[in-house]
């Protein structure tokens, strides 16, 4: 039964809009910007070196342009979803309270990490060298490893919900396997830096 309703799901994605293209694509190109950057700026010092060597004001821009280009994903995202059409079962009141919940929920998720971050340890602070003094670990981090994309993987599913499109379920899907892909690359490297500082500070203690 379950596969029967996802190939009827299927029916109501309309592959032939441009926009829907456009939308993955930009879900896509995202996280391979910043991680394209922040490794440069980790080997190359590319962003500090762009503002005068200040290695706060590079993350504050790299973090600006990440911002930036989330809102331009949402609104192409919103963009997509227009152009697609509806299916009668997801345009029930039912299905926009659940769309609600994961749209809270997710923010929620968002928003919290990023004050108990902070924008440098939000927006690949570490890869400019700005590191934390200790890991997080309450919440929202004793939920998901990954609150940011996790967070934002449920508002996507959200907004299709809300709108009853196939289509943004699809595209959430996307969002996911996009998100699992850039994790893939971003913990072991993210755990490389700070082992390394531990390392340093365990041969400083060693010297003293």
């Amino acid at each position: 039964m379950a596969a029967t309703f996802v190939t009827d799901l299927a029916k109501y994605v309309d592959l032939d809009q441009e926009s829907l293209w456009i939308s993955a694509g930009a879900i896509a190109f995202n996280p391979l910007f910043w991680n394209i950057v922040a490794r440069q700026e980790y080997h190359n010092k590319i962003l500090t070196k762009l503002f005068g060597g200040n290695r706060y004001v590079g993350c504050y821009a790299l973090a600006a342009a990440i911002f930036g280009l989330g809102l331009f994903r949402d609104f192409l995202y919103k963009a997509a979803l227009a152009d697609q059409p509806v299916h009668p079962e997801l345009d029930t009141e039912t299905v926009k309270l659940a769309s609600y919940a994961l749209f809270a929920v997710g923010n929620l998720l968002v928003v919290s990490s990023t004050i108990r971050l902070g924008i440098t340890g939000t927006f690949l602070g570490d890869y400019f060298g700005i590191l934390l003094d200790e890991m997080v670990t309450g919440f929202p981090f004793n939920v998901t490893s990954s609150p940011m994309y996790t967070g934002s993987t449920m508002s996507f599913l959200g907004v299709a919900l809300y709108y009853g499109k196939p289509a943004g379920i699809a595209l959430t899907l996307w969002v996911y396997v996009v998100y699992q892909l850039a994790l893939g690359f971003e913990d072991p490297f993210t755990a490389a830096i700070y082992a390394k500082r531990e390392r340093e500070r365990a041969a400083g203690k060693k010297q003293k």
